[in-house]
């Protein structure tokens, strides 16, 4: 396997340019040159045959098949179609729980060469240093990386604590790295549409640097949706349906489209299929793939496959995946297969399952067949090690203490659309008996910055659970999350995670059942993405076991919101039961001492 050219972000050289000016003049050969495909174009939405000659890291010419033969290698697309490489205009490496590199190496081989990453989840655990280390991992893989300044940790001042606190100073620095080309998804929507200090701050800061400005709008509609929008925030993954879809399109949002909620993409492609032609402001991203989704599905190849399915044209699918995106991230370089572009192209065997035949990253080709074909070097994790600060956990601090012998209790009723809700429970021996129902949701601040008391919390509507689930990667700030029936199973999965510096574990009957390390950071591993993979199946079996899960909504994948605290309605939090609507936080879900 060789290594890749030492830059593929090079693209400015002079002497490149003359090279590519007078191959294109037809003076001198290519360097490759490839024949016999279908190009799809973006611009005018034809199928249509042609050969595309290239110098270095750029399409020098795209001219009529056979007529020139010249080229130092010769790449046959016959019966294939030539697309740019696709571009993923929102998404977080960690959620795949593995490196950078590794992410890397699995989706260019499947025609993503682009990604936009907001790398939140280290900056909420390893803070400035996380950003740091994340910028530097991904400087030189095949893969272009285009990093962006986390705007939310933790995503709710005040509600939560996370492993750092970037106020608006701190995000202005960030902006002035020449790597880092924008502010990340601002999820404190009600800051921004309420002129909070802190939120308008940070925004400003972006503002001011002239780079991009990404938002997470989810519910916005009318008056508050012009408001978010007059702040500064160009863009939205956040959407709910198709009326939400085509609501944003019409406001002027850029829309990144996303496939982790694969129930809504039915809906999507119905309203989008009902406009006369594909708004150039609609981009596709993945957000969050888990590492098993990844390996059999891919990243944001499979968005576009499954959008075909759903009854897209593969056309429109690919220009919000190529041309729409770098229109959106102002690079005028990307998303065309046109002579003065970079040649970041995607051969696909067909239109419906999209599998890669060969991948160029910058002129060099990159991958074959679905195999990669050059090395992806990985970076040194050592600073994202011993994050989970942590002494281990005993089954009392999964049992709520109180006085009396009845109370009155706070829920968290419905999973991901939380709502509030109250109940009355028993108190025994000092500890409140959890009403039938409830499933206990525990969260323990693991970074050390604050007290790491055990919070603990009732939800409702999450079934009958048989075990215990904990989990060190939890959406923003990552404390420790434990959910489940047992207090004891629960410290048992609690401190299975805590030895293992982070990762998933699954208890039942006072033993662990299956456990997935994530050493880095508590998110990531630095194994195969195959081994990750196989992994994370084993946890979702086992957590198959012990929950009843009811989609599209009580599915696992909640697990992981469960304490996304800037999302509307009540959220467990390090801090206590939090509502970023109301800014109310309660300590404890004790609400009455009854009698």
């Amino acid at each position: 396997m060789k290594h890749i050219i030492a830059d593929v972000n090079e693209f400015t050289d002079p002497a490149m340019r003359e090279r590519a000016v007078i191959a294109a003049r037809g003076d001198q050969p290519f360097d490759i040159l490839i024949t016999g495909g279908t190009l799809i174009d973006m611009v005018t939405g034809e199928r249509r045959a042609a050969d595309i000659g290239i110098v270095g890291p750029m399409i020098a010419s795209v001219h009529a098949p056979g007529s020139r033969s010249d080229a130092a290698e010769i790449v046959d697309a016959s019966g294939a179609f030539i697309s740019p490489g696709l571009i993923d205009t929102h998404m977080h490496i960690e959620s795949s729980m593995v490196t950078p590199a590794t992410y890397a190496s699995t989706v260019l081989a499947r025609g993503v060469t682009t990604v936009v990453w907001d790398p939140h989840e280290f900056g909420n655990v390893n803070g400035v240093d996380g950003v740091r280390w994340a910028v530097e991992a991904v400087k030189d893989l095949p893969l272009r990386v285009i990093t962006l300044a986390p705007s939310c940790v933790p995503s709710a001042p005040g509600l939560e604590v996370a492993g750092a606190d970037f106020d608006a100073e701190t995000i202005e620095e960030m902006l002035y790295w020449p790597k880092i080309a924008g502010l990340a998804e601002m999820m404190n929507m009600r800051g921004v549409i309420d002129r909070d200090p802190r939120t308008s701050g940070i925004v400003q800061a972006a503002l001011a640097s002239e780079k991009l400005v990404c938002g997470h709008g989810r519910g916005l509609a009318g008056a508050d949706l012009a408001a978010f929008m007059a702040a500064g925030i160009g863009s939205d993954h956040e959407v709910i349906s198709g009326e939400d879809l085509l609501a944003k399109i019409r406001a002027g949002l850029t829309i990144e489209m996303r496939g982790s909620h694969d129930h809504l993409l039915p809906e999507f492609v119905e309203a989008l299929n009902t406009l006369p032609h594909l708004p150039q402001t609609l981009t596709l991203c993945t957000d969050d793939v888990f590492p098993d989704d990844l390996v059999d599905g891919g990243g944001l190849d499979d968005v576009v496959r499954r959008l075909v399915r759903y009854g897209m044209k593969p056309e429109w699918a690919l220009r919000a995946a190529t041309l729409n995106a770098a229109m959106r991230l102002h690079r005028r370089d990307l998303g065309l297969i046109a002579a003065g572009r970079r040649a970041d192209i995607a051969i696909f065997e067909d239109l419906a399952d999209f599998r890669a035949r060969a991948v160029f990253a910058s002129g060099t080709i990159v991958a074959r067949d679905g195999v990669m074909t050059v090395a992806v070097e990985q970076a040194d994790p050592t600073p994202l090690l011993g994050s989970v600060k942590l002494q281990p956990l005993k089954a009392d601090n999964f049992r709520l203490r109180s006085e009396g012998r009845r109370v009155r209790l706070a829920t968290i009723d419905k999973p991901r659309f939380t709502q509030w809700g109250q109940t009355e429970a028993d108190v025994v021996d000092g500890f409140v008996v959890p009403p039938e129902g409830t499933t206990h949701i525990a969260v323990t601040h693991r970074h050390g910055r604050v007290d790491s008391r055990t919070r603990l919390g009732f939800m409702r509507q999450w079934g009958e659970w048989k075990g215990a689930f904990a989990t060190s990667l939890a959406h923003d700030s990552h404390n420790l999350t434990v959910f489940g029936a047992d207090p004891a199973d629960m410290a048992v999965a609690a401190n299975a995670v805590i030895a293992a510096g982070g990762g998933m574990a699954v208890a039942q009957g006072g033993q662990v059942t299956v456990l997935l390390p994530l050493p880095l950071s508590g998110l990531v591993s630095e194994a195969p993405v195959t081994e990750v993979a196989d992994g994370f199946r084993a946890i979702r079996a086992a957590m198959d076991g012990i929950a009843d899960w009811q989609p599209p909504y009580l599915v696992f994948k909640a697990c992981f919101g469960a304490t996304l605290a800037c999302n509307p309605g009540p959220h467990q939090t390090d801090r206590g039961i939090s509502d970023v609507s109301t800014g109310k936080v309660l300590d404890s879900p004790i609400l009455e001492v009854l009698e």
